[in-house]
């Protein structure tokens, strides 16, 4: 399995763990208030990541690069967003269905795509823009509550509103994606929880019911804890938007659970829907990019090895496999196949 394989079955993967949240969230919903089961879900990732640090070997974890004092403010952001977007996400779970909430997590994708290419210069082609413009079309379509009044549904407004915070939070991650991928769960479950956890301390949204809180952070630890990591692992590689991109399929297991667990009847638009959100996220899976591109003079810390490329300078000691230190990447120009992550932030005329 070469480099681009390997990140996108991250990808799928992180998709499936986070598929599982809706569904069950909304069962735990009838014991847990919003922002107490937002938090739980967050801590729950921060103690998953606890469990897999004992159990991962020393060496393995002496080649990834850990997190600086110069990525603080990426850090920052990330743990006010996670805050503040599962918080919005579960009460808009609490005013509108389980499937309504998992598809329109397709969003999602479309403020990454945004945010990355606005903000942080992310090449983004005109297939994902396509993309893009069928999965927003869906979200439109399940977010008007009746269209003989055009009204809009309140809960459907609070998942995309969640969806525009996780869009900015994907783009600050990304900038310390090449480092520890446990560190950053770590601390993303660790500031996020303890965040939302004093927000329901505030909003007196605390409930003591031992096996719902468990369950609750046995969710967090798979569908955020889960999700988060190989997320990270995935976006090493191909970027934000194009993660983004395959991470779509979450909302479709969420959808399947919903199903299964709560019950949901299917409705037209919910359909149409489906169908729009589906035929975007296939034309963001399947785009391809591949041409002349020259990398900048960089330097930078993190896990790589010597067979990619991209990383051809040497060591006065012998070194074989993957390791992490402070590298330098002199000015190149080569032709391949790749995404837009860390290594390929280069512009393009069209």
């Amino acid at each position: 399995m070469d480099k681009n394989q390997k990140a996108i079955f991250y990808a799928v993967l992180a998709a499936v763990c986070y598929g599982l949240s809706i569904p069950f969230s909304t069962l735990l919903l009838r014991y847990l208030s919003p922002t107490f089961m937002a938090a739980l879900l967050y801590l729950g990732a921060a103690c998953a990541m606890l469990v897999l640090r004992c159990v991962r070997r020393e060496a393995e974890m002496g080649k990834e690069a850990s997190l600086a004092w110069s990525d603080r403010w990426y850090a920052a952001g990330m743990v006010l967003l996670n805050v503040a977007a599962p918080v919005l996400l579960m009460w808009g779970l609490m005013l509108s269905t389980p499937a309504t909430v998992s598809l329109l997590n397709n969003f999602e994708i479309v403020a990454t795509a945004l945010i990355a290419w606005l903000v942080f210069k992310e090449a983004v082609g005109r297939r994902i823009w396509t993309a893009l413009a069928f999965i927003t079309a869906g979200s439109m379509l399940l977010s008007v509550e009746s269209w003989r009044e055009l009204s809009f549904s309140v809960g459907a407004l609070l998942t995309l509103l969640a969806c525009l915070c996780w869009g900015l939070e994907n783009n600050c991650t990304r900038m310390l994606s090449l480092k520890n991928p446990l560190q950053i769960v770590l601390v993303k479950g660790v500031g996020s929880g303890l965040g939302a956890l004093l927000l329901a301390a505030v909003c007196h949204g605390l409930a003591w019911r031992v096996l719902a809180i468990l369950a609750a952070l046995l969710l967090g630890a798979v569908a955020y804890g889960g999700s988060v990591y190989f997320y990270i692992l995935a976006q090493r590689d191909l970027g934000a938007t194009r993660t983004s991109a395959y991470y779509a399929l979450a909302p479709f297991v969420g959808v399947l659970l919903s199903f299964v667990l709560v019950g949901q009847t299917l409705s037209v638009s919910f359909i149409v829907a489906f169908v729009l959100m589906a035929l975007g996220a296939y034309l963001a899976v399947c785009e391809k990019h591949n041409h002349m591109h020259t990398h900048p003079r960089l330097a930078h810390t993190h896990r790589h090895n010597h067979q990619d490329g991209h990383h051809t300078h040497t060591h006065p000691y012998p070194v074989s496999g993957e390791h992490s230190h402070y590298h330098v990447h002199e000015p190149l120009t080569h032709s391949h196949e790749h995404r837009p992550d860390l290594h390929h932030t280069h512009s393009h005329r069209s």
